[in-house]
C-alpha cells in the first residue's frame, strides 16, 4: 500500500531547528500530517500549549512512517506496542545526536515491551527561504527563545508540575545560552565597528 507521505496514519516525527539540532520527538496513530500540522499551526497541543515547543523554532521534519499497520485501528495492541518501542529508539538516537544530550520532550517514551527497527525515514526543510530569512538570525531567535523560556518558567512558578517539565526548562535553558554564546564569538568586531560609523 502506497499513499503521500503525510497521510501515513501510524508513524514518528522529529523536529529540528535552524542548526539541525532535534528539538522534539513524537507519534502518532492518527496520521502524520494532521498530527504535525496540530503543533505547527495551533496551540491544539500540549507541548506548544505548555511553552515546552515552540513551533517559530522548527524548521525541519523528519518523519519514518510504518506502512504496514495502515489501516489498523488506534487501540490495536500490537501496531501500538511497536510504535511506543519505535518512538524510543528514535527519541534516544536525538538524544543522542544532540549537542546539549536532551531534547525539549516533557515525557520520556515509555520503556519499550518490543524490539523495534528504525525504518526509512524522510527529511525536508518546512519553511520556505523567504520565512528562514526573517527567522534564523540569531538575535531574533534569542529573543524569542528567551520569551518562550520565560513563559515556560511562569507556567512552572503557576503550577504543580511533573519533573519533566522542569528537565524541558534546563534545556531550553542550555539551547539558549549555546545560542547567545555562538552570536557572541561570531560577532565579535562587529559591534565595534558598528559602534564607530
Amino acid at each position: 500500500m502506497t499513499c503521500k507521505l503525510g497521510s501515513y496514519q501510524w508513524g514518528i516525527y522529529a523536529f529540528f531547528d535552524y542548526e539541525g539540532e532535534p528539538i522534539y520527538v513524537g507519534q502518532t496513530n492518527e496520521m502524520l500530517r494532521v498530527r504535525i500540522r496540530r503543533h505547527l499551526t495551533n496551540r491544539r497541543t500540549d507541548a506548544v500549549a505548555m511553552n515546552v515547543l515552540d513551533p517559530f523554532e522548527v524548521c525541519y521534519v523528519e518523519v519514518w512512517p510504518l506502512p504496514e499497520f495502515e489501516g489498523r485501528a488506534g487501540k490495536d495492541k500490537e501496531a501500538k506496542a511497536y510504535l511506543d518501542a519505535l518512538e524510543f529508539a528514535i527519541f534516544e538516537k536525538c538524544v543522542n545526536e544532540s549537542t546539549f544530550k536532551a531534547i525539549l520532550n516533557e515525557k520520556e517514551p515509555p520503556t519499550p515491551t518490543v524490539d523495534a527497527v528504525i525504518p526509512p525515514s524522510y527529511r525536508g526543510k518546512i519553511v520556505t527561504d523567504e520565512v528562514s530569512k526573517l527567522r534564523d538570525h540569531p538575535d531574533l531567535r534569542i529573543a524569542r527563545r528567551a520569551l518562550v523560556m520565560a513563559r515556560l518558567a511562569q507556567v512552572i512558578a503557576e503550577r504543580k508540575v511533573a519533573k519533566g517539565l522542569r528537565r524541558a526548562l534546563l534545556t531550553q535553558a542550555e539551547r539558549l545560552r549555546w545560542l547567545a554564546e555562538q552570536r557572541f564569538v561570531n560577532s565579535a568586531g562587529q559591534d565595534n565597528e558598528a559602534e564607530t560609523d
